[in-house]
């Protein structure tokens, strides 16, 4: 499994993960401008690291709190919803071609921490809490 996550990351780095990383830098660093704002560029530096080389990782959700959810609708309107457009069509470019299917899956997978990413924390798979979703009581 090592092997195949090896391949994916090498071929999503070539058709997708550049233009993506790139894209999360350039909104981190114009958000780290202006110093109110640097809690934006941290969040979207963090998701760069992810985009860049995603599989073999995963994110999952945790409690934002009332700032983390007002930083998650400011992040969408200034950012978020554009950089999940190019998410998008990122995907549908890969799925042009079998091979891209799954590349085009892990695009879309990644929309939800693009839109808001307060809260949201990238682990490894293999991690106990990688694919767990806590039920709400």
């Amino acid at each position: 499994m090592g092997l195949l996550r090896f391949i994916l990351n090498i071929i999503w780095l070539l058709t997708a993960g550049i233009w993506l990383f790139l894209g999360y830098v350039l909104a981190g660093v114009i958000a780290c401008v202006l110093i109110v704002t640097i809690p934006f560029g941290l969040a979207s530096f963090r998701i760069a690291g992810y985009v860049i080389w995603p599989f073999g990782r995963e994110v999952v959700q945790g409690d934002t709190g009332a700032i983390g959810m007002l930083g998650n609708v400011i992040w969408f309107v200034v950012a978020g919803m554009w950089l999940a457009a190019g998410h998008i069509v990122t995907a549908i470019v890969q799925a042009v071609t079998i091979i891209g299917l799954p590349l085009a899956w892990a695009n879309l997978k990644l929309i939800p921490v693009t839109c808001f990413p307060f809260g949201s924390q990238v682990i490894r798979s293999s991690d106990k809490r990688a694919g767990f979703t806590p039920v709400a009581r």
